[in-house]
């Protein structure tokens, strides 16, 4: 999934990720141009997943 599809339907993915993870905040989901993978770290800290299995994650939603 490239920047382009991720910011597209980015609000829409932010809100069901925050249902099916309900310890994410909007901090955790921010996404800056240029900042996708701060934001996977994030995102690998507060989950405990890898890179890989966030981003499987999040395309099937």
């Amino acid at each position: 999934m490239n920047t382009r599809e991720i910011k597209g339907n980015w609000t829409e993915q932010k809100g069901k990720l925050k249902q099916k993870f309900a310890t994410l905040t909007d901090n955790d989901l921010l996404f800056v141009e240029g900042k996708k993978e701060e934001m996977y770290g994030r995102l690998e800290k507060k989950l405990g997943k890898s890179k890989e299995e966030l981003r499987k994650i999040i395309s099937s939603l």
